[in-house]
């Protein structure tokens, strides 16, 4: 017979793959090489500074994942940095707070909230980049 408790770990690994992480925009780890590429092509940037323990950050989290499946943001390129472990990040956007949104439009800056959970304003921010 099957042990109770490894069905439901079986179970909950399941569901993990099937269910993924929530990834707007499917954001990847700051990388400057790609960062530079993207603003020299002239793309829409979108920076999110996130954390995990961030309850305004998972709030932004869906926001931003169905702004992502909006046709008009397909070209968005999405960054993210971790407000606890890339403090050199930080600094060089001059961040001083998780769930900090930054927008760009090639290598200009175009907008940037803070704290910001209104699905109409986060979608202002991330269209300014396009």
């Amino acid at each position: 017979m099957i042990d109770r408790r490894l069905m439901i770990v079986g179970l909950v690994s399941a569901m993990a793959l099937v269910a993924g992480p929530v990834r707007a925009f499917d954001a990847k780890a700051f990388d400057a090489k790609a960062f530079e590429a993207a603003q020299k092509e002239g793309k829409p940037i979108l920076v999110e500074v996130t954390a995990p323990w961030c309850p305004t950050c998972k709030a932004q989290a869906p926001i931003l994942s169905n702004l992502a499946k909006d046709p008009k943001f397909k070209n968005v390129v999405a960054f993210q940095i971790d407000f606890d472990s890339q403090k050199d990040l930080l600094r060089k956007f001059d961040v001083r707070m998780q769930s900090t949104l930054i927008s760009f439009k090639g290598a200009s800056e175009v907008g940037r909230s803070t704290g910001d959970t209104n699905p109409a304003s986060i979608e202002a921010l991330v269209a300014k980049s396009i």
